[in-house]
């Protein structure tokens, strides 16, 4: 696999196929990335499940937190790893130790180890690196533009809730690189409208 560049269909596949999540090195800190990403995906009704040996027994957003892959009681889908690069193979070991190894092993944006991904693909583990799931599921279900975004409509107003909470938007949009989003179409003909 080429860790340049990744397929739609193939962080699509991911995103739309794993249910449980394990971040290992979120911090309860709410101005952290990892945090918004954490809440984020949660909301989405992903089952999210903090990681942070500092953090052990306590809960981050309602969830226990497990001070490691293998402590966690139930099997997990995805590893998303918030550690610096050179803290990935000792994550990716456990994370091929466990009974039931996840599908995906997710390494956040500025996140590296080539000879970890080599490791976990060699264990028949899919790979994602330098990449964010909270932005790929933004960016592949057209939630960013729905917010406004991508209409040239930027607003400080909170985007109305979907009934109780957001629910998880369909990730079977297509996107810039594979066509138009009815988003992009609208804003399009708004900008259209605009220049006469």
């Amino acid at each position: 696999m080429n860790h340049d560049t990744y397929p739609d269909t193939f962080i699509r596949n991911i995103l739309n196929t794993v249910k449980t999540i394990a971040m290992v090195g979120i911090s309860p800190k709410e101005n952290r990335p990892s945090f918004f990403a954490f809440k984020y995906l949660l909301e989405r009704g992903y089952r999210m499940i903090p990681v942070n040996p500092g953090q052990a027994g306590k809960e981050i957003l309602g969830q226990k937190v497990y001070a490691s892959l293998k402590d966690i009681p139930e099997p997990v889908d995805m590893v998303d790893i918030f550690r610096a690069s050179q803290h990935v193979m000792p994550v990716v070991d456990e994370a091929i130790a466990l009974p039931r190894k996840p599908q995906v092993i997710w390494m956040q944006l500025g996140v590296r180890d080539d000879a970890a991904a080599a490791k976990a693909e060699a264990a028949g583990i899919k790979v994602v690196m330098n990449r964010c799931p909270k932005i790929e599921y933004g960016r592949l279900s057209s939630e960013i533009s729905w917010i406004g975004v991508n209409s040239r409509t930027l607003s400080s107003k909170r985007a109305p809730l979907l009934g109780k909470g957001v629910q998880r938007m369909s990730l079977n949009r297509q996107t810039m690189s594979g066509g138009a989003t009815d988003a992009t179409d609208r804003a399009e003909r708004v900008r259209d409208e605009q220049e006469k």
